[in-house]
């Protein structure tokens, strides 16, 4: 490859650019350290202690800042919404049942009514707010589906744009989020 680049002479035909993302080093390096989760007041039935979604569906005394901390952006009856920490792409969002389950058939018919309200509701705003052109929605269930939280199903709601797949994925292997997750989270409150 070094060859072939040295041969189209590729520091004349690429417009070099600094791209800075230092947010990103601690979650490339497999070192981030996540930052202090809010303490719940109450924990939901069933719920597990050591899930990221159980966690932000959980009582707090302090439901402005949990939110913040847990980056929820919609919080239902039966579901929640919150942003991905490691997303697809800007604005990538989980939807998911406040409760712990892991399979479709084990969803109430209000949990899977109000998390299709949900998604449909986030579409129109992600559209609005960030000019999203399309959307992937997506559910993996079980680990040998790439489920990375087998117990507690989640929908992926990724934003799109035409031309959205660039260099970075295909050479370097990395995603570049032009936003921090601060200020999407409140870009998307209501």
């Amino acid at each position: 490859m070094a060859e072939v680049l040295r041969k189209i002479n590729w520091q004349a035909t690429v417009d070099e650019q600094r791209l800075w993302a230092p947010w990103r080093l601690g979650y490339v390096a497999g070192q981030e350290e996540a930052p202090a989760p809010p303490t719940p007041t109450r924990w939901r039935p069933g719920a597990d202690q050591a899930c990221f979604m159980c966690r932000a569906a959980a009582d707090y005394a302090d439901e402005a800042t949990a939110g913040r901390q847990n980056l929820v952006v919609h919080a239902g009856e039966q579901a929640l919404a919150l942003l991905n920490r490691y997303p697809y792409s800007n604005g990538h969002l989980l939807v998911t049942p406040l409760r712990h389950v892991g399979q479709l058939t084990e969803l109430s018919a209000a949990e899977h009514l109000e998390m299709m309200h949900i998604l449909t509701s986030l579409t129109a705003r992600l559209s609005q707010r960030l000019a999203a052109e399309g959307f992937n929605v997506g559910l993996n269930l079980g680990s040998a589906a790439g489920a990375g939280v087998p117990g507690h199903l989640h929908w992926h709601l990724v934003p799109r744009w035409a031309g959205d797949h660039n260099f970075m994925p295909t050479v370097a292997g990395t995603r570049v989020m032009p936003q921090a997750l601060a200020a999407l989270w409140e870009g998307l409150l209501e």
